[in-house]
């Protein structure tokens, strides 16, 4: 039986990568995302649809880069949809990608965002397989980081700090994990509101990066059968059961940090 493994991460191996060559300038741009995003998707989900006007040296015209989350359906997509009419019934050239360019590698091991971890978890397993919960969620104060509070001169400097403890569960698999995360952000305040604002940004920001801790140790398991199975990856950071929310001894993140995978600037030229 056929098997795939999926982790909530950016996918960067060649074989999730469809290229699509020969797309003639008769629709403009944005009708071609559409349809390939019709087409391809139907495939199995996309992390990622992107079309480009061809090299100015080269014919008029555009090529897509698009990216799986499974191996096996980018190889499914490029057999069934090479050579066959998709736009205006043109018959376009469409391979896997053969080498891993430096613009897949810059990415490589990075854990999807937020949403993307939500996407890919409501696809496969749907709104009700899979709940999350808040074991905690704090301010850490200078007492507990052992450190002194910054004073700014006017008073107007704040430093705000919050840890959180996720639990992530799969009922129907018996499967749970944790994550945790801490966030931090130092501002000038102009007056309460601004503060409470900073506040709930925080809070909100700590909650969704302890669940894409918990989501990075998931393993979606694709069955040939169109089964899915779900495990854990055994990995050195993994929260024993009688941990509490005193132990936040987490990577911190800032709000400044993004994932550049997302929005990587694909400067690729048709030969």
């Amino acid at each position: 039986m056929e098997v795939d493994i999926l982790e909530f991460k950016v996918p960067m191996d060649n074989n999730k990568t469809v290229f699509v060559w020969d797309i003639p300038p008769v629709l403009t741009q944005d009708q071609i995302y559409e349809q390939l995003y019709h087409v391809f998707s139907s495939f199995g989900p996309l992390y990622l649809l992107k079309v480009c006007p061809n090299a100015p040296l080269h014919p008029p015209g555009f090529y897509a880069i698009i990216k799986f989350y499974s191996a096996a359906h980018a190889a499914n997509a490029q057999r069934l949809a090479h050579g066959h009419p998709l736009l205006q019934n043109s018959a376009l050239k469409v391979k896997l990608s053969s080498k891993q360019t430096p613009h897949f590698l810059s990415g490589k091991n990075a854990p999807l965002s937020h949403a993307r971890c939500l996407e890919l978890a409501n696809h496969y397993l749907g709104f009700n397989g899979w709940t999350s919960d808040i074991i905690t969620l704090k301010e850490l104060t200078s007492d507990e980081e052992g450190e002194d509070e910054e004073e700014d001169v006017g008073g107007a400097r704040q430093k705000l700090r919050f840890g959180c403890i996720m639990k992530l569960s799969f009922p129907r698999y018996g499967v749970t994990t944790r994550g945790a995360a801490v966030v931090e952000e130092t501002f000038t305040s102009t007056g309460p509101d601004v503060l409470l604002q900073r506040r709930c940004k925080l809070q909100r920001s700590v909650r969704e990066k302890a669940l894409v801790q918990a989501f990075s140790s998931v393993l979606l398991i694709l069955l040939g059968n169109g089964k899915v199975m779900v495990e854990l990856k055994q990995t050195s950071d993994q929260f024993e059961a009688d941990e509490t929310e005193d132990v936040l001894e987490v990577n911190e993140f800032s709000l400044s940090d993004e994932e550049e995978a997302d929005d990587e600037d694909w400067d690729l030229t048709v030969s």
